[in-house]
């Protein structure tokens, strides 16, 4: 098959399946436009341990860290706050660490409600294709200028296809991404609690010498 056909046979879907196409296409577009951000921003950047990590910091600096990637940058972050000594360090690594959760979040609701969409919009699609071939076989008409009984069933069939085609393998990557989210998230409370369990520590020995 040519890449011509190819064109050729898209073009023909997208005709068939009625006024739904539209919104279905673009959401398409934004739901891997989002897809495509989160999975540029929710990057761990090592799969070191948070101690070995931050030992790694004190003992041969900030360039032996992995220069992208949330967790090693957070360790960055929280080991300079760490060393300023601040009064209250748990609120200054939460507000540190808030950016790293914000970008996480990013386009999240969006792709979630655009795979909630889809397959509703399909559905759509469905009913009024079948609409159409009940009304053509009322009328006993197999073609119309709607397309008739066979148009009907195209766009029934073709917008739940195409609904469940943009809905599916989102779900799936958004899930993953998810995960993957949850894993950072745990990583910067553990990174938050070590840090300052240490500075801690650090004060009850100043009070003792």
């Amino acid at each position: 098959m040519s890449f011509g056909d190819f064109v050729g046979d898209l073009m023909f879907y997208y005709r068939s399946g009625g006024f739904v196409m539209p919104p279905l296409v673009i959401a398409t577009v934004l739901m891997w436009y989002g897809l495509g951000y989160r999975i540029a921003v929710i990057k761990r950047g090592s799969d070191d341990p948070i101690r070995l990590l931050v030992d790694r910091v004190r003992e041969k600096g900030a360039d032996a860290l992995p220069k992208r990637g949330i967790v090693p940058n957070a360790v960055a972050v929280g080991l300079e706050a760490q060393a300023r000594r601040l009064p209250n360090l748990r609120d200054h690594l939460d507000v540190a660490f808030g950016q790293y959760r914000q970008m996480m979040k990013g386009f999240s609701i969006m792709t979630q409600s655009i795979i909630a969409i889809a397959p509703l919009l399909g559905l759509l699609g469905t009913v009024v294709g079948m609409v159409e071939t009940f009304d053509s076989l009322q009328d006993m008409q197999l073609f119309s200028q709607s397309g008739g009984i066979a148009g009907g069933i195209s766009q029934a069939l073709i917008t739940t296809q195409f609904g469940l085609a943009i809905a599916i393998p989102g779900l799936v990557v958004h899930g993953f991404l998810s995960r993957r989210a949850q894993r950072i998230e745990v990583d910067l409370a553990q990174l938050t609690d070590l840090l300052c369990a240490e500075d801690a520590d650090n004060q009850k020995q100043e009070v003792r010498a």
